[in-house]
């Protein structure tokens, strides 16, 4: 897929290249920091099609993106030609953010490249320990202990990977601050730890100072004090050496400092306070889990809309490399599928094509932890669901809260942690508090969200008819669909679409298209036309809605091959030309051109009947509905 336009789009909507600080970007947004905010047009960006939303939040421009996050990053990166080690430096007349917004963009710039593995590392630690569970592989076995190093070298090496991002987001060497970090887990200083444990062990000295070893192997916060430290005194030795020697001795200089002084001071003293903070949650959680947890799943997705939730992402990692698990972890599932559950109440209610589409695909993206094109898509815009989908995550919360379920390995909150939250010691009822917890808040989104989720509509008033209409007569209990294209109709359950297939968005019938062009199959208006021109829905007389989707997956061409002859709101006519599209060019691009044709407002009929499976012409009966 192409994102060219997509990308200069949004580089045009940040101010332009000169406007931008620095670029990264998580699970479903780009983070940009930028000289000046003001520069930057966030209400044209978010009507842009390729954007569900943009946040200004924690010192950062964020522009919500989707899945294909990584792709965008791509083009823009290439399209802006920002270098890889852009750094957030404050060079734009000493304009400063404030300390919160400063701490946000350092964590999230820490931790965001590493998100992605550390959820590939975790969901396999959790698919070993179901293994294991369930007897289906041996601790002793070669392709346990094989998977097991896959899973956990990650977090074994942690100091190392930090030391790298955190390097890079503090502007210095990264492979100078990933060295510090490889000291800390070296075999050497492994052993003189676990010599030091020894009854009657000797006390080692560096230069006179006794030294007290630590196990530093997946700890978090010593290392970016270290690489804070190195970042500093680098520009420092820069200056003073001559530009001849600066290469290889003030990298020299910072390793010969920073170790030493990581191991005699920094080092005792972060493990200190990493100690500090782990304590200080477990006694917040123990005092009382149910309201911890009630509170957690009630506000995680307010925190996770102003990107304030990578505050508490360091406070996870650090409860699993001090406590060996983490309980803020299972106590967001709650809050995740309180919103998958309120976006699928909404896509099962909605009579609006375009949102029915949005809702469907969110549903899915959200089962595996990405919930911001629920939120932002459906959830948030229409209040209701987003205000259901937090109460059932604290309903849920609350439940295994009260179970103390806690995860053994870090990923993000999605289908895969049930797996993650399986103790070494095998299934026990912080597993099964933890699916109950998780089913109640899905279930009370899902149920209030379809009942009470969608604001009532104003009552149409009947726009006048001609007398011969068939529509028209109360009497009429049949209505007619004709086919909007030319070609071989399929029932709706062979097409390669799940999501079309299963019904989800109502009933109808499919067409494998012979000629390039789709035209109304009813009198009625242009309810919803995609700027992708893949997708239109119409509104007939007498209140069919039909959605037209041409192609399996074709939004991908982002518009290409396809021409719009209509706009939202239009008047149509049965017959009237509405798309055309180049059927060779979108086949040639490896698309699938099966068109579903639903009728979105299913339930308003007591059935949909399609035509039988074979050639159909254009504007032949092809659905009829039974009222």
């Amino acid at each position: 897929m192409k994102y060219e336009q997509l990308a200069s789009e949004i580089l045009a909507g940040v101010g332009g290249r000169d406007n931008i600080k620095s670029l990264v970007h998580c699970a479903t947004r780009l983070r940009f920091k930028l000289r000046d905010n003001q520069q930057a047009d966030a209400e044209a960006l978010k009507k842009n099609a390729g954007v569900i939303m943009v946040v200004e939040s924690g010192g950062q421009f964020q522009v919500v993106i989707g899945n294909h996050v990584g792709d965008v990053y791509a083009a823009i990166n290439q399209a802006a030609g920002l270098a890889e080690a852009e750094s957030g430096a404050q060079d734009d007349g000493g304009k400063k953010d404030n300390l919160f917004s400063r701490f946000i963009d350092i964590v999230s710039g820490i931790f965001t490249p590493l998100l992605g593995v550390m959820a590939a590392s975790g969901i396999l630690k959790g698919a070993l320990s179901l293994a294991l569970a369930c007897g289906w592989l041996q601790a002793e076995s070669g392709t346990y202990r094989i998977w097991f190093a896959a899973s956990d070298a990650l977090f074994y090496f942690l100091p190392i990977m930090l030391g790298y991002t955190a390097g890079k987001k503090f502007g210095g060497n990264p492979f100078v601050t990933m060295t510090i970090g490889a000291a800390l887990t070296h075999p050497l200083m492994i052993a003189a730890f676990d010599a030091a444990q020894q009854p009657g062990a000797a006390t080692e000295y560096f230069l006179g100072m006794p030294v007290t070893f630590i196990n530093y192997a997946s700890s978090v916060i010593p290392i970016i004090f270290a690489a804070w430290l190195s970042c500093k005194l680098e520009p420092l030795f820069n200056r003073m050496l001559h530009s001849a020697l600066r290469n290889f001795f003030s990298p020299l200089l910072c390793l010969a400092i920073v170790v030493p002084l990581t191991f005699l001071l920094i080092g005792p003293a972060a493990t200190w306070l990493s100690h500090l903070l782990a304590n200080g949650y477990q006694a917040i959680h123990a005092f009382n889990p149910i309201i911890a947890g009630a509170l957690i799943g009630a506000l995680w997705q307010v925190c996770v809309i102003f990107g304030l939730h990578w505050g508490l992402v360091p406070l996870m990692i650090n409860n699993l490399s001090v406590l060996g698990r983490d309980t803020m972890v299972p106590l967001l599932l709650p809050a995740v599928m309180g919103q998958v559950g309120a976006t699928l109440g909404v896509m099962l209610r909605t009579r609006d094509a375009k949102l029915r589409v949005m809702a469907g695909s969110a549903v899915t993206a959200g089962i595996f932890g990405i919930t911001e094109p629920a939120v932002y898509g459906v959830t948030l815009p229409n209040k209701r669901p987003f205000i259901f989908g937090c109460i059932g995550g604290a309903l849920g919360g609350a439940v295994i809260g009260y179970f103390h379920s806690a995860v053994y390995s870090f990923g993000l909150a999605s289908v895969f942690s049930f797996a993650q939250i399986i103790p070494p010691t095998g299934f026990d009822a912080t597993v099964l508090g933890a699916i109950a917890g998780t089913l109640l808040s899905f279930l009370f989104a899902a149920i209030t969200s379809y009942l009470f989720g969608l604001a009532p509509q104003p009552a149409k008033v009947a726009e006048e008819a001609p007398a011969a209409a068939p529509s028209a007569t109360p009497l009429n209990r049949k209505t007619l669909i004709a086919s909007p294209i030319a070609g071989d109709v399929l029932p709706l359950d062979q097409i390669a679409d799940p999501t079309f297939a299963s019904g989800l968005l109502g009933k109808g019938a499919a067409i494998v298209p012979q000629q390039g062009r789709a035209v109304s199959p009813v009198n009625g208006t242009v309810a919803s036309l995609f700027k992708t021109r893949h997708a239109i829905g119409i509104e007939s007389d007498d209140g069919a809605q039909v959605l037209i989707h041409i192609g399996i997956d074709t939004v991908k061409l982002d518009g290409q091959h396809f021409i719009a002859h209509v706009a939202e709101g239009d008047r149509v006519q049965q017959g009237d030309l509405l798309i055309e599209f180049d059927l060779a060019a979108i086949r040639a691009a490896g698309f699938d051109t099966t068109t579903p044709i639903i009728i979105s407002n299913t339930e308003d009929y007591i059935d949909v009947l399609a035509t039988d499976p074979g050639p159909v012409q254009e504007q032949a009966p092809l659905l009829t509905l039974l009222r």
